[in-house]
Protein backbone atom coordinates (compact mmCIF):
# COMPACT_ATOMS: atom_id res chain seq x y z
CA UNK A 1 0.00 0.00 0.00
CA UNK A 2 1.45 3.40 -0.96
CA UNK A 3 2.46 5.91 1.71
CA UNK A 4 1.19 9.44 1.27
CA UNK A 5 2.25 12.80 2.72
CA UNK A 6 0.46 16.12 2.25
CA UNK A 7 2.90 18.65 0.80
CA UNK A 8 0.35 21.45 0.16
CA UNK A 9 -2.98 21.84 1.93
CA UNK A 10 -5.82 24.06 0.68
CA UNK A 11 -4.47 27.21 2.37
CA UNK A 12 -0.95 26.60 1.01
CA UNK A 13 -2.33 26.09 -2.51
CA UNK A 14 -4.21 29.39 -2.27
CA UNK A 15 -1.08 31.20 -1.02
CA UNK A 16 1.00 29.69 -3.83
CA UNK A 17 -1.53 30.76 -6.48
CA UNK A 18 -1.71 34.27 -5.02
CA UNK A 19 2.09 34.54 -5.10
CA UNK A 20 2.23 33.21 -8.67
CA UNK A 21 -0.42 35.74 -9.76
CA UNK A 22 1.58 38.61 -8.23
CA UNK A 23 4.74 37.35 -9.96
CA UNK A 24 2.89 37.20 -13.29
CA UNK A 25 1.66 40.76 -12.72
CA UNK A 26 5.17 41.98 -11.84
CA UNK A 27 6.76 40.38 -14.89
CA UNK A 28 4.15 41.55 -17.41
CA UNK A 29 3.68 45.29 -17.74
CA UNK A 30 1.25 44.89 -20.66
CA UNK A 31 -1.49 43.37 -18.52
CA UNK A 32 -4.06 43.65 -21.33
CA UNK A 33 -1.90 41.34 -23.47
CA UNK A 34 -1.76 38.46 -20.97
CA UNK A 35 -3.92 35.36 -21.41
CA UNK A 36 -3.88 32.06 -19.51
CA UNK A 37 -4.06 28.60 -21.07
CA UNK A 38 -4.55 25.73 -18.63
CA UNK A 39 -3.46 22.20 -19.47
CA UNK A 40 -6.00 19.55 -18.44
CA UNK A 41 -6.33 17.85 -16.06
CA UNK A 42 -5.60 20.26 -13.22
CA UNK A 43 -3.92 23.14 -15.01
CA UNK A 44 -7.24 24.24 -16.49
CA UNK A 45 -8.73 24.77 -13.02
CA UNK A 46 -5.59 26.48 -11.76
CA UNK A 47 -5.64 28.83 -14.78
CA UNK A 48 -9.22 29.83 -13.95
CA UNK A 49 -8.25 30.51 -10.34
CA UNK A 50 -5.20 32.54 -11.41
CA UNK A 51 -7.37 34.55 -13.82
CA UNK A 52 -9.64 35.48 -10.91
CA UNK A 53 -6.72 36.58 -8.74
CA UNK A 54 -5.13 38.55 -11.61
CA UNK A 55 -8.46 40.25 -12.34
CA UNK A 56 -8.37 41.57 -8.78
CA UNK A 57 -4.79 42.79 -9.17
CA UNK A 58 -5.25 44.40 -12.60
CA UNK A 59 -8.88 45.52 -12.16
CA UNK A 60 -10.02 43.93 -15.41
CA UNK A 61 -10.95 40.41 -16.55
CA UNK A 62 -8.07 38.18 -17.60
CA UNK A 63 -8.93 35.67 -20.34
CA UNK A 64 -8.37 32.03 -19.43
CA UNK A 65 -8.97 28.89 -21.43
CA UNK A 66 -8.15 25.22 -21.82
CA UNK A 67 -5.41 23.90 -24.10
CA UNK A 68 -5.60 20.17 -24.83
CA UNK A 69 -2.21 18.64 -25.63
CA UNK A 70 -3.28 15.00 -26.13
CA UNK A 71 -2.61 14.79 -29.85
CA UNK A 72 0.74 16.59 -29.56
CA UNK A 73 2.30 14.21 -27.05
CA UNK A 74 5.37 12.25 -28.12
CA UNK A 75 4.15 9.08 -26.39
CA UNK A 76 0.95 8.58 -28.40
CA UNK A 77 2.15 5.21 -29.68
CA UNK A 78 2.76 3.93 -26.15
CA UNK A 79 -0.66 4.76 -24.73
CA UNK A 80 -3.77 2.68 -25.36
CA UNK A 81 -5.97 5.65 -26.17
CA UNK A 82 -5.30 9.28 -25.35
CA UNK A 83 -7.83 11.01 -23.14
CA UNK A 84 -8.84 13.96 -25.26
CA UNK A 85 -10.23 17.14 -23.71
CA UNK A 86 -11.66 20.03 -25.69
CA UNK A 87 -9.46 23.01 -26.37
CA UNK A 88 -11.41 26.10 -25.37
CA UNK A 89 -9.48 29.31 -25.87
CA UNK A 90 -11.94 32.21 -26.14
CA UNK A 91 -9.19 34.49 -27.45
CA UNK A 92 -6.63 34.72 -30.24
CA UNK A 93 -3.12 33.83 -29.01
CA UNK A 94 -1.37 35.78 -31.76
CA UNK A 95 0.59 38.69 -30.31
CA UNK A 96 -0.35 37.80 -26.72
CA UNK A 97 1.72 36.76 -23.74
CA UNK A 98 0.38 33.28 -23.11
CA UNK A 99 0.93 31.85 -19.65
CA UNK A 100 0.68 28.07 -19.85
CA UNK A 101 -0.61 26.70 -16.54
CA UNK A 102 -0.04 23.12 -15.37
CA UNK A 103 -0.37 21.41 -12.02
CA UNK A 104 2.91 19.44 -11.97
CA UNK A 105 6.09 19.90 -13.98
CA UNK A 106 8.02 16.64 -14.29
CA UNK A 107 9.78 15.55 -17.50
CA UNK A 108 8.83 18.66 -19.50
CA UNK A 109 7.14 16.58 -22.21
CA UNK A 110 3.64 17.90 -21.49
CA UNK A 111 4.94 21.47 -21.69
CA UNK A 112 6.61 20.71 -25.03
CA UNK A 113 3.33 19.28 -26.31
CA UNK A 114 1.52 22.39 -25.06
CA UNK A 115 3.89 24.66 -26.98
CA UNK A 116 3.29 22.60 -30.13
CA UNK A 117 -0.48 22.81 -29.62
CA UNK A 118 -0.25 26.55 -28.99
CA UNK A 119 1.74 27.14 -32.17
CA UNK A 120 -1.01 25.41 -34.15
CA UNK A 121 -3.36 28.18 -32.95
CA UNK A 122 -1.23 31.24 -33.70
CA UNK A 123 2.02 32.99 -32.89
CA UNK A 124 2.16 34.32 -29.34
CA UNK A 125 4.39 37.28 -28.54
CA UNK A 126 5.73 35.38 -25.54
CA UNK A 127 5.06 32.08 -23.76
CA UNK A 128 5.54 31.70 -20.01
CA UNK A 129 5.01 28.65 -17.81
CA UNK A 130 3.33 28.59 -14.38
CA UNK A 131 3.17 25.37 -12.37
CA UNK A 132 1.86 24.59 -8.92
CA UNK A 133 4.56 21.95 -8.26
CA UNK A 134 7.94 21.42 -9.88
CA UNK A 135 9.17 17.95 -8.96
CA UNK A 136 12.34 17.88 -11.06
CA UNK A 137 13.57 15.03 -13.29
CA UNK A 138 13.45 17.03 -16.52
CA UNK A 139 14.02 15.14 -19.78
CA UNK A 140 13.82 18.30 -21.90
CA UNK A 141 15.38 21.75 -21.37
CA UNK A 142 12.22 23.32 -19.95
CA UNK A 143 12.03 25.53 -16.87
CA UNK A 144 8.96 27.09 -15.27
CA UNK A 145 8.80 30.88 -14.98
CA UNK A 146 6.47 30.72 -11.97
CA UNK A 147 6.51 27.88 -9.42
CA UNK A 148 4.25 27.39 -6.43
CA UNK A 149 6.51 24.84 -4.72
CA UNK A 150 9.64 22.94 -5.66
CA UNK A 151 9.42 19.38 -4.36
CA UNK A 152 12.45 17.14 -4.80
CA UNK A 153 11.18 13.65 -5.59
CA UNK A 154 12.42 10.21 -6.46
CA UNK A 155 11.46 8.89 -9.91
CA UNK A 156 9.22 6.23 -8.35
CA UNK A 157 7.24 8.78 -6.32
CA UNK A 158 4.09 10.48 -7.58
CA UNK A 159 2.82 13.99 -6.94
CA UNK A 160 -0.97 13.90 -6.79
CA UNK A 161 -2.94 17.16 -7.11
CA UNK A 162 -6.54 16.98 -5.93
CA UNK A 163 -8.83 19.95 -6.56
CA UNK A 164 -12.44 20.64 -5.61
CA UNK A 165 -13.29 21.28 -9.26
CA UNK A 166 -12.48 17.65 -10.01
CA UNK A 167 -14.68 16.37 -7.18
CA UNK A 168 -12.07 16.17 -4.41
CA UNK A 169 -13.46 16.91 -0.93
CA UNK A 170 -10.72 19.51 -0.45
CA UNK A 171 -7.74 20.95 -2.31
CA UNK A 172 -4.47 19.21 -1.53
CA UNK A 173 -1.22 18.06 -3.06
CA UNK A 174 0.28 14.81 -1.83
CA UNK A 175 3.52 12.98 -2.41
CA UNK A 176 2.86 9.27 -2.74
CA UNK A 177 5.56 6.68 -2.25
CA UNK A 178 5.06 3.31 -3.86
Amino acid sequence: MPESAVILNAAAIQRALTRIAHEIAERNEDDAGVVLAGIPVGGDHLAARLAGILAGIWNHPVPAGILDVSMHRDDLGRRAAPQIHPTVLPFDVTGKTVVLVDDVLYSGRTTRAAMDALNDLGRPKKVQLAVLVDRGHRELPIKADFVGKNVPTAPDEKVQVRLREDGAPQDEVTLEKK
